[in-house]
């Protein structure tokens, strides 16, 4: 597929989607009088490939605040929003994105269709996110398409408990499905759970409030090295 979010992620050393939201799904504050630039400049500085720009109102959002982020950001944009109307990617490609979310379990089977499409012929990357294998099977146009397990329940507005075993679970069946680039997404906290979902082959990750709130961005995992040629012996992760 031809997509600048898809193949900046899977060629960047540290394969994190850092995202900028205002809240938590809690309402706490995450910016802490920080601007988007502010954001941006450090997320680029720490080798972001693709950043992600919450623009619901439950987490604070704003469409604008995409468009202030696209002001000062060099690589690709994933707006996180609910999509779900035709003139929301017109809306999205227009402030910058190059991606935009789509959820499996809250769009009927032809909506999800219709909106896959529709973002393809807008020139965005459909970013859908499943938390099961039945909404995996729902999901249209695999080849094209971001997949992304979230480890929360967006339906409690993600104030539930991450749960990480659904990302280890499913990724044979996201691989199976032919996503260029599966992702983790939502509800890892620490350094070592990134390191061991790009260890088990997620070839991104999204990440928002653990970064947020992360005082050291260069202590967050680089991808795993390939593995060296008819060795059969992995290169070590670097942390």
């Amino acid at each position: 597929m031809d997509s600048a979010f898809v193949e900046a992620l899977l060629g960047a050393r540290r394969p994190l989607v850092m995202e900028i939201k205002p809240r938590d799904a809690h309402g706490a504050d995450l910016v802490a009088g920080r601007t988007p630039a502010d954001l941006v400049a450090a997320y680029e500085k720490a080798g972001a490939p693709c950043l992600s720009v919450v623009t619901g109102r439950w987490f604070g959002g704003t469409p604008a605040l995409l468009g202030e982020v696209a002001r000062h950001a060099s690589v690709p944009l994933l707006q996180k929003d609910f999509i779900t109307r035709r003139d929301q990617l017109v809306s999205a490609r227009e402030l910058g994105a190059s991606a935009v979310l789509l959820t499996a379990g809250l769009l009927p089977v032809t909506a999800l269709r219709t909106l896959v499409d529709a973002a393809l012929r807008e020139g965005l990357t459909p970013f859908v996110e499943i938390t099961s294998e039945a909404e995996l099977e729902r999901v249209p146009r695999p080849g094209d398409c971001v997949i992304a397990v979230n480890n929360k329940d967006i339906k409690t507005r993600e104030r539930d408990a991450a749960d990480l075993s659904r990302s280890h679970a499913l990724l044979p069946a996201l691989r199976a499905a032919g996503t260029p680039c599966p992702v983790s997404a939502s509800g890892i906290e620490t350094p070592s759970a990134a390191a061991e979902l790009l260890a088990a082959g997620y070839r991104g990750l999204l990440i928002g409030t653990a970064l947020l709130r992360s005082g050291n961005l260069d202590a967050w995992p680089t991808a795993r090295p390939r593995l060296l040629a008819n060795s059969g012996i992995p290169s070590k992760l670097n942390l």
